[in-house]
């Protein structure tokens, strides 16, 4: 029996049961035909209607063509959001296959986890290991919706100036990368043209000067300001940062806020929040009064020690079914005691989940 579908590698045409009997279905709709200004091939279809093969051409040409719009007029070719995955490292009787970095990536609902203050930091961690040694081994349309994600995360920093710090730390790495791979390409497994890569890394460029231009506007109240509040406050507000940086930037604000994050006290909870006892023991810092520089040794422990990472709120694993999931959303466990099941994942833990 003869195949009749418009290529014979391909599974043949997708129907639907009606009222009116089977119709086909139409994957690209008609908003696409309206931007097929180009060519009317309809109308070359028209003039040539005896003949019998050139109307298959035009019909098959005009489809190829409103596929490749789609294709290019869209942010990804597979859009998921889904609530949690599971991850499979091995095939077995009951399921084939297994779970990969870039199909985690895509079916998890990281777009959205963007818009989220308490996972913002979590997802652009994320981006920024990948960027360093995991995006060669993200498939096309994984690495497609990576950039789509990080544009969504440059754009909401322009808009509300939240941690621009961060996005551009992550940028400076994504383009470090980029630089290496595409002046090694050929030898590298980047997927696509070189062309579009070049495009990409024009574009980190872009964000990188648009977030060093970046200009917070100072804000004009006539209520109380941080300066107002009394030293006691404005001591503990200083006590709840984590970040060295954020400590050293609030005290350049004002005199009395400079006094107080120089602190011995505050750098050694600091240093006590991040790192071990054990490691203060191996790189002791004394002053000249023989009193320990906490300032100093929080710097010179981080050289040496990976800091402590803190998110508002990260996926999570569970060891019973081997699901990962964003923990509001929950899963579908059968587990006894399924809080006992639950284990946090770090940004390198995810990464590490997928390494076979």
């Amino acid at each position: 029996m003869p195949f009749l579908g418009q290529d014979w590698r391909s599974p043949g045409w997708s129907w639907i049961k009606t009222e009116d009997g089977w119709k086909r279905i139409e994957f690209y709709g008609n908003e696409l035909r309206d931007n097929n200004n180009g060519i009317d091939l309809e109308e070359l279809c028209d003039e040539n209607k005896e003949n019998l093969f050139t109307g298959n051409v035009c019909e098959v040409v005009a489809k190829k063509r409103k596929k490749d719009f789609y294709n290019n007029n869209t942010k990804s070719q597979f859009i998921y959001q889904e609530k949690w995955i599971y991850v499979q490292k091995e095939s077995t009787r009951e399921r084939h296959g297994y779970c990969t970095l870039g199909e985690a990536f895509n079916r998890l609902d990281f777009s959205s986890a963007t818009q989220d203050i308490q996972r913002f930091t979590y997802v652009a961690k994320l981006l920024q290991l990948i960027a360093r040694s995991q995006l060669p081994s993200l498939s096309g349309a994984a690495q497609k919706n990576y950039f789509n994600v990080l544009e969504k995360i440059v754009r909401k920093v322009l808009e509300d100036h939240h941690n621009p710090r961060l996005i551009k730390e992550l940028l400076q790495d994504l383009s470090s990368t980029l630089c290496i791979l595409t002046r090694g390409m050929g030898k590298s497994v980047l997927v696509g043209n070189i062309n579009i890569w070049v495009c990409r890394l024009e574009t980190i460029l872009n964000w990188q000067q648009q977030l060093n231009n970046l200009q917070i506007p100072k804000q004009m109240s006539n209520g109380m300001t941080l300066r107002d509040l009394p030293l006691d406050m404005q001591n503990n507000i200083l006590y709840k940062f984590s970040d060295a940086c954020d400590i050293i930037n609030l005290g350049q604000a004002t005199p009395t806020l400079h006094m107080l994050s120089e602190d011995r006290h505050l750098w050694k909870k600091l240093c006590q929040f991040h790192f071990a006892e054990k490691q203060f023991c191996r790189h002791l810092i004394l002053s000249e009064r023989g009193h320990v520089d906490w300032k100093v040794m929080y710097y010179t422990l981080q050289k040496y020690y990976p800091k402590r990472e803190q998110y508002g709120d990260t996926l999570h694993f569970c060891r019973h079914c081997s699901i990962l999931f964003w923990k509001d959303s929950g899963h579908p466990c059968t587990a006894n005691d399924p809080n006992n099941c639950l284990v946090p994942v770090s940004p390198q833990h995810f990464i590490d989940l997928f390494k076979f």
